[in-house]
């Protein structure tokens, strides 16, 4: 049986954190190239649906 090593998963085998740590990184890749935490872009998106409530009530 394999060694287990202690992750943020959990216990899991070395080919699995292998596999997690390649993953986690490739989504902070994708997620930075879609501007997942883009402060402007939320400001947008957040200013535009307040506007449009705002329209609605009154």
């Amino acid at each position: 049986m394999a060694k287990m090593i202690n992750t943020k998963y959990g216990y899991v085998t070395p080919q699995e954190a292998e596999m997690d740590a390649h993953l986690d990184k490739w989504m902070k890749r994708r997620a930075k190239q879609h501007g997942a935490f883009s402060l402007e872009k939320n400001k947008e998106v957040q200013h535009e649906t307040t506007s449009i409530c705002k329209n609605q009530w009154y």
